[in-house]
């Protein structure tokens, strides 16, 4: 199995005294894949990386990393193996790139030489052409994150963890963003990401969803979207506010689902409903149409379920 996997997780399990932050969770992430790993706040997401970066010791079970188990005392061997991006603390701001850079190299002991070769193809691969001597607080958002991309494999690791890559960031610098990490798992490399924009998820091979520390769901978008839905979704818009009380009101007898988004609602009829005579009783109220479930919808009931 090791030989097909280059991240193996067998019935893991991190407590902290009676609680158990994550419990017996078990996946597999092959070469080259771009994982997805959702959940809510305190689902136990990021305890998970800290095990698969080498960074706490698990409870109980396995990990194996690039063939590399995880061993205490020995986890040296898998940071070595791995890049983290995290969203809040990757860049000193009030050091310039260039120091960034050097001293990210330093702590990881590359020679100068491959160093040197290597910042300068990272460069170009992010498509970086102001001065390196700038101070990381003086550049965007979006280009901020990229240079932090770029410290993050910096080592050339074969695994790269995106801890909410993206948040805060411009919609045209996430796009771009997205397009380089693409890129990465075309090169070779695995990316394993965590992300709240569910749009974002859909660039992702697999998803992971996380719940109070256990795995509910694993599978690609499609087959989450289609597997946690079998009924038609709609998108109900209502005419006016009189017309959105009076929906809301009548939610409970009309519809198993009724979840706001926006101005709209996404709402799936009670089987126990004629779904013709029910639209026509409401289209008064609302615009109605059909919609495909969106990775939103499957998050919402799948994760969020449980606790609205």
């Amino acid at each position: 199995m090791s030989e097909n996997f280059i991240v193996i997780v067998n019935h893991l399990s991190v407590k902290f005294g009676e609680f158990y932050a994550v419990k017996d969770v078990s996946f597999f992430v092959k070469p080259g894949e771009i994982f997805g790993f959702l959940g809510a706040n305190g689902a136990g997401k990021t305890t998970t990386i800290r095990v698969l970066c080498g960074l706490l010791t698990p409870t109980s079970g396995e990990v194996i990393i690039d063939s590399e188990h995880f061993i205490s005392g020995k986890e040296h061997e898998i940071k070595q193996k791995v890049g983290y991006m995290s969203q809040r603390f990757t860049l000193y701001d009030d050091l310039s790139i260039d120091e960034n850079l050097d001293f990210t190299a330093s702590l990881r002991q590359i020679p100068f030489n491959i160093y040197s070769e290597r910042k300068k193809r990272l460069f170009e691969f992010i498509g970086f052409n102001k001065n390196p001597k700038m101070i990381v607080s003086d550049l965007p958002s979006g280009q901020k994150q990229e240079i932090a991309l770029v410290t993050s494999i910096l080592h050339d690791p074969k695994i790269v963890f995106l801890d909410e890559p993206t948040a805060g960031v411009a919609p045209a610098s996430r796009v771009k963003f997205w397009a380089l990490a693409q890129q990465l798992a075309q090169l070779g490399k695995t990316i394993f990401v965590t992300t709240h924009y569910m749009d974002e998820a859909e660039n992702c091979n697999r998803i992971a969803l996380m719940r109070t520390g256990e795995l509910i769901a694993l599978d690609t978008p499609e087959n989450l979207k289609k597997n946690t839905y079998q009924n038609q979704i709609y998108s109900l818009t209502p005419k006016d506010k009189k017309s959105q009380e009076n929906l809301t009101a009548r939610s409970n007898a009309y519809f198993s689902m009724f979840e706001p988004y926006g101005q709209h609602y996404h709402a799936i009829f009670k089987n126990t409903m004629n779904e013709a005579d029910a639209i026509t009783e409401i289209s008064n109220l609302c615009h109605i149409k059909k919609i495909e479930p969106s990775l939103e919808d499957v998050f919402v009931k799948l994760v969020e379920g449980a606790s609205r």
